[in-house]
């Protein structure tokens, strides 16, 4: 006999109910239930040890005992060590709700038994994290159709988060998709559309990839919902308009005769309203009776509640009236109200197509990248060229590009050179200059010559990919301000309902006569005046149209996190190397002895310097064959340790090295030093030349500033933030690096282990840091700030460290990044304000709190097109931002 894993009841496996194989183990049921129960998370049982829950597939005397078994959730890690297994499971137990933490170290796994309603797997995941070691989580996007309420956010994440697998969920109600975060283990993904569609009356998808065939699917599908909506309304408003003119006969001459009220004529004119009425919210106003229904299965309430039940209360109560008016105190007290469900129906279904098309705009960042991919690529293979689609473009391929070509794929230089416009990419509006060994970006725009490359990255691989890919997490992500507005919304539509229920109940008690009727003015208004999907909206609106503003100047913003703390940063702390120079040394000077050609003196000093590996050697050796001087060959090369190099060049000798070589030789200086002291000042490496035993001259090396660094730092400083630099050099370097910038703060010396210390440092004097570098080593002083952001020409582990990563390579995109950041959080608060005025005004004057002083009650119609309206207002304003141009 077998043992259900389930109750622990003995089964027979030749009769068992069902069977399942999970882990090289089988399995057997005694029913339904239990296939159900082990069906929802196959790794519990297969890793626990079952306990009784001693119950029969039939009756067992009415009783049955359940245990209370906690949720396991198994989490992939990557980079499991024996030696952390103690402190691994030691900080998983303290994480509140959790019962048992098991590693398994050889299946890179950890099991961990918690308390699902004291913890999330989001809260495992950070522990993990903070350990040091990496989640082998995946990821994807669904897209949700059908979603008309903002506030339905929560619903469909929580929906998710509760398949056993997932380990986090994020809807965006911008563009109305969701990125979920689950394990490898899942099994069948078809259970995260299931449960989304589960959750209510939606539709969901696998979102579209960054091809511009699947965005023209998306856009197609999303055009169809748009048409659908502006069918219903089209039909609403038919019938709305003859609805709303009968529905007051005695304004209009010739219908007050026709159909005086309580004649057989107004009856019958009533009925065919009646039937009229009742045919829109079928057709137009279908989507809100079922999203009401479905929210009801799940003991939950949205705007399609408030939206059905305001319309269906207007049609009941005017229906009582038609069939039953002997239940009113007098004729002067029965009216119909069949044009208040007609018309708020058509006026909010309008609305919900605006706000379609609208949504449809925000997406417009993306398409835009993905339009910059070209669509075929000329590359040679066997000696011929072909032209072939760029998907099929292979790592490897010589590709061949002509003048005015869009570079297919990213790749590296093998033949010729050019100009090229990386504008699309970086945001630089100078073509840049490339040449053999120079690595060229797909998507971008060869300008003057032909040239061939190497392709490197293709396909998903290239930079424009990435690109595309970090642009849609970060516009799936959240602000922290939104989590809260997301569980406001939830409790948002309940309040509304009772609301309405104590307006209706104080206008019938309290009101004036006919105060049935004032009361299901009051409640219905109400009901539908609340719009809590402004509220939802406010905020994803908005951070989806700042992060594709980004995109377009070049900058990736990973997180909506990083959007919102890059608004509140004072301290900027900029690494000197790679950062604010280029990070590469370059020939600055050439300072001559008497009697000496500049030429000659830099041509020797070259020639030597051709043979040795040290990086200033090379930087004069570029210098000089920038300048088109041939270089000798040398013969007796040596290099002096500590000093410098000495050789013979075209018979003469030459010394190039540090004041302690000169000296060695006896080679007097001639009052040159001085030259030498002021280069060193300037933060330049001066190193002396000397020719058969006579001082020739000074040569200098430098790691020169970028352009643009001193016109970005001075833009910092009129922003009000304060700019830091810190470096490894030595005091004096640093200093002449920082009076070249303005740069008031320097923190010199300090070796790589100890930057993300000194941004510490910064962060306990109450500073809100941002830390800017490029290098492998200032990737913990990234981790470290508030902010991290990573030049793109840098380092990939500097960049996976950073928030936001600016393409260009130039500090510029730090001034732009925090524009970006402060114009989208005030766009954002501005929707939320707006939001809030509105339904903190809106509720009150709706349940009539206005009456007693003016006599002013809100009509039923004109709360249905404020509450249709107030999306689009905030639609809309989110749109203004992709007006927005970075402040000269």
């Amino acid at each position: 006999m077998a043992r259900d894993p389930i109750c622990d009841m003995e089964v027979d496996p030749q009769s068992a109910f069902a069977r399942r194989e999970h882990m090289n183990q089988t399995f057997y049921f005694c029913s339904q239930r239990c296939v159900d129960a082990f069906d929802a998370d196959p790794h519990y049982y297969a890793y626990a040890t079952p306990q009784p829950t001693h119950h029969n597939g039939a009756n067992d005397n009415g009783h049955k005992q359940t245990r209370a078994v906690p949720t396991r959730v198994e989490l992939p890690v990557v980079g499991l060590r024996r030696s952390g297994i103690a402190p691994l499971e030691q900080a998983i137990a303290t994480v509140p709700g959790v019962s048992k933490a098991v590693v398994n170290v050889s299946d890179n796994r950890i099991f961990v038994d918690f308390d699902p309603t004291r913890s999330k797997v989001s809260d495992l995941l950070e522990v993990v994290r903070s350990a040091g070691y990496t989640t082998g989580s995946q990821s994807l996007r669904l897209k949700v159709n059908g979603l008309y309420c903002a506030a339905c956010v929560s619903t469909i994440e929580d929906a998710l988060k509760a398949v056993p697998g997932v380990f986090d969920a994020s809807m965006n109600a911008a563009t109305n998709e969701v990125k979920v975060e689950y394990s490898s283990t899942i099994g069948d993904l078809g259970r995260l559309k299931q449960a989304v569609e589960q959750a209510g009356p939606y539709k969901a998808t696998r979102a579209a990839e960054a091809s511009e065939v699947e965005m023209d699917v998306e856009a197609q599908e999303t055009e169809r919902e748009y048409r659908a909506l502006m069918r219903k309304w089209w039909f609403a408003a038919a019938v709305g308009l003859p609805t709303m003119i009968l529905s007051y006969p005695s304004w209009f001459p010739y219908l007050r005769d026709w159909f005086p009220h309580g004649s057989a004529n107004q009856r019958i004119l009533w009925l065919v309203m009646a039937v009229a009425s009742l045919v829109v919210m079928a057709y137009s106003g279908r989507q809100f009776f079922v999203g009401m229904w479905e929210g009801f299965k799940h003991r939950s309430a949205n705007m399609h509640t408030l939206i059905a039940i305001g319309t269906a209360t207007a049609w009941l109560y005017s229906t009582v009236a038609l069939l039953f008016p002997q239940f009113f105190p007098g004729d002067q007290f029965v009216d119909v109200y069949y044009d208040v469900t007609v018309v708020v129906t058509a006026l909010v279904v309008l609305g919900l197509a605006m706000e379609i098309k609208a949504k449809g705009r925000t997406s417009e960042a993306i398409r835009k990248l993905i339009g910059l991919q070209a669509k075929t690529a000329r590359v040679l293979r066997d000696g011929l060229e072909i032209d072939i689609p760029v998907e099929e473009v292979l790592v490897n391929d010589v590709v061949i590009v002509r003048p005015g070509e869009k570079i297919p794929v990213d790749g590296e230089i093998v033949d010729g050179q050019s100009a090229v416009d990386e504008s699309m990419i970086t945001g630089e509006s100078l073509p840049v200059s490339k040449k053999v060994g120079d690595e060229v970006i797909g998507a971008t725009i060869n300008k003057t010559g032909s040239f061939k490359f190497r392709a490197t990255k293709v396909g998903k691989d290239t930079a424009l990919a990435n690109i595309i890919r970090m642009v849609q997490d970060a516009q799936g992500s959240k602000v922290p301000i939104q989590r809260i507005v997301d569980r406001v919304s939830g409790y948002f539509t309940p309040t509304v309902m009772i609301l309405a229920i104590i307006g209706f109940v104080a206008w019938y008690n309290f009101g004036p006569s006919p105060s049935p009727a004032y009361a299901l003015i009051i409640a219905v208004t109400t009901l539908i005046i609340a719009c809590p999907c402004a509220l939802g909206m406010a905020t994803p609106m908005s951070l989806t149209t700042g992060i594709g503003l980004g995109a377009q100047h070049g900058i990736l913003i990973r997180s909506g996190d990083a959007l919102q703390t890059a608004q509140k940063l004072n301290t900027i702390v900029l690494d000197k190397t790679g950062t604010i120079t280029h990070g590469k040394p370059t020939l600055t000077d050439v300072a001559l002895a008497r009697y000496q050609e500049e030429s000659e003196v830099l041509r020797l000093a070259a020639s030597v310097e051709k043979a040795s590996e040290h990086p200033l050697a090379q930087a004069i050796v570029e210098g000089a064959q920038a300048r088109g001087l041939a270089l000798a060959n040398v013969e007796g090369f040596d290099a002096i340790p500590g000093h410098g190099v000495s050789a013979m060049v075209e018979g003469r000798r030459v010394l190039i090295g540090n004041l302690k070589l000169m000296q060695g030789e006896g080679i007097g200086l001639n009052g040159i030093q001085q030259k030498a002291l002021a280069l060193a000042d300037d933060g330049k490496t001066p190193m002396y030349v000397a020719l058969d035993g006579y001082i020739a001259g000074i040569i200098a090396v430098a790691d020169t500033v970028k352009e643009d660094s001193k016109v970005a730092i001075a833009a910092m400083r009129k922003m009000g933030l304060e700019v830091v630099m810190i470096t490894g050099d030595n005091e004096r370097t640093a200093n002449a690096i920082a009076r070249q910038v303005g740069v008031d703060r320097v923190l010199a010396e300090v070796l790589p282990q100890d930057k993300a210390l000194n941004v510490q440092k910064l962060q306990l004097e109450g500073k809100k840091v941002a830390m800017v570098g490029d290098g492998i080593n200032d990737a913990p002083a990234l981790a470290q700030a508030d902010v991290g952001l990573a030049i793109g020409t840098g380092t990939d582990v500097a960049i996976e460290a950073s928030d936001i990563t600016l393409i260009k390579g130039s500090l510029t995109g730090v001034v732009t990044a925090i524009q970006i950041s402060r114009a989208t959080m005030r766009n954002v608060y501005q929707n939320l304000v707006g939001a809030f005025i509105y339904n903190s005004t809106g509720i009150p004057i709706a349940l009539g709190i206005l009456y007693p002083f003016f006599g002013i009650l809100l009509s039923p119609l004109l709360a249905g097109l404020a509450m249709a309206f107030s999306s689009v207002t905030v639609i809309s304003n989110a749109n203004r931002l992709k007006r927005w141009k970075p402040a000269s």
